[in-house]
């Protein structure tokens, strides 16, 4: 999985003769978040989740021009409260993933696409009640097994498409302090310990997972949708979880990549992908 997705984009650089399909999307989203981090608080907290995402797919010339690329970023700030309302959490994450997609055509309709993903993370969690050790920062990488499906439908004239996503962590490393351990005596004094830990499906049982629906407003494509992100941990006997739950909104541009020519767009009025 590390040298399939490690070697992509050189796989790509040397398929780039003939045209090539090319999907943007970005999208803005809002909903609900809740927080829980023991090192922090023994509370849950819940709250207001903002979410940014970017993503851009391509086709390849591998297997035939049957895999394509998904990058993505996500940027996402929560603000919570504790279930009585006496004390405040501030949450921010950035994720970035980077996947190669198999597509099988099952008909002109739908499509499968499974493939390796590789997934950063980095963010950080603050209470307002705490004076000792306010804050928690968050930092793990992980290979993830990626599927989705896509469906192209009509109503009436009108083109759309529905898209469901999944992204399963299988394996990876994340950071932790050791229980009772303070930052200060982590990163000032050297007191360090079992800090990086490999993770899998025993102790961060997570998963992000979107469906979206495509539809042309004029000679734009609009796309909406429901994202679910679960991140969940225990380690060094602290437990942690952040879920979020986003409607999305925003458009999606399609283009040609010409070998030899600058970047044309092709009609917006249906997603190749």
């Amino acid at each position: 999985m590390a040298i399939l997705l490690l070697c992509g984009s050189r796989i790509f650089a040397q398929n780039v003769n003939g045209d090539k399909y090319v999907m943007r999307s970005t999208l803005l989203g809002t909903g609900l978040s809740n927080v829980f981090d023991t090192y922090l608080s023994p509370l849950e907290y819940k709250g207001l989740e903002l979410r940014f995402m970017h993503e851009r797919m391509r086709m390849t010339g591998v297997m035939n021009g049957k895999v394509s690329t998904q990058s993505v970023v996500q940027l996402n700030l929560a603000y919570t409260k504790n279930v009585s309302k006496t004390a405040k959490s501030y949450a921010g994450m950035f994720n970035w993933t980077y996947a190669m997609h198999y597509q099988y055509k099952v008909n002109n309709d739908l499509k499968l696409l499974f493939g390796p993903m590789l997934d950063v993370n980095a963010g950080f969690v603050y209470n307002t009640r705490n004076s000792n050790n306010p804050a928690q920062a968050k930092a793990y990488v992980s290979f993830d097994a990626s599927a989705m499906a896509i469906y192209k439908f009509r109503i009436k004239h009108c083109p759309m498409t529905v898209r469901y996503q999944i992204n399963l962590p299988v394996l990876g490393i994340a950071f932790s302090p050791e229980y009772g351990q303070s930052y200060y005596e982590l990163f000032s004094l050297g007191h360090g310990g079992r800090n990086v830990l490999f993770t899998s499906f025993h102790n961060a049982p997570s998963f992000r997972q979107i469906l979206t629906l495509d539809f042309p407003v004029g000679k734009s494509v609009i796309r909406t949708g429901y994202l679910c992100d679960i991140q969940q941990f225990k380690l060094n006997n602290l437990k942690s979880h952040m879920y979020s739950h986003n409607f999305m909104i925003g458009f999606v541009r399609s283009f040609y990549m010409i070998s030899g020519k600058s970047r044309n767009r092709v009609s917006e009025s249906f997603n190749p992908f």
